[in-house]
């Protein structure tokens, strides 16, 4: 039997559901290993499902949470968070990806050429 890597997309799920400070560290600590990648992506997608589900939208909360994301995550991170944001129509999805685009976090990975 293999171990489960560490940390699950629940554990993902749980800590951008949360989103307190000692979440957002957690998350940054994340960030930072190039080798945990998926399982950032696994747990943020099982999380916006689990908020495109939910009886109550919380917009803003899934708003300020892209926009943080766009912020801090790393270059090699922001194609694959806005193609997680435009993977469905939900509302859910529209309120990240608002987040994100607010950020310009693709933008300053990726800046456009001055030709």
């Amino acid at each position: 039997m293999t171990a489960a890597p560490f940390p699950d997309r629940d554990a993902v799920a749980e800590k951008a559901q949360n989103f307190q400070d000692a979440d957002q560290s957690f998350l940054k600590l994340l960030m930072e290993n190039p080798v945990q990648d998926d399982n950032l992506i696994e747990g943020l997608t099982l999380w916006l499902n689990r908020a495109a589900g939910a009886r109550f939208l919380n917009s803003l909360k899934l708003e300020k949470t892209g926009e943080w994301l766009g912020h801090n995550a790393p270059a090699r991170l922001q194609v694959r968070l806005t193609e997680l944001a435009k993977s469905s129509q939900h509302p859910a999805f529209a309120a990240y990806r608002e987040g994100l685009k607010k950020s310009g976090g693709l933008e300053r990975a990726f800046p456009k050429a001055s030709v």
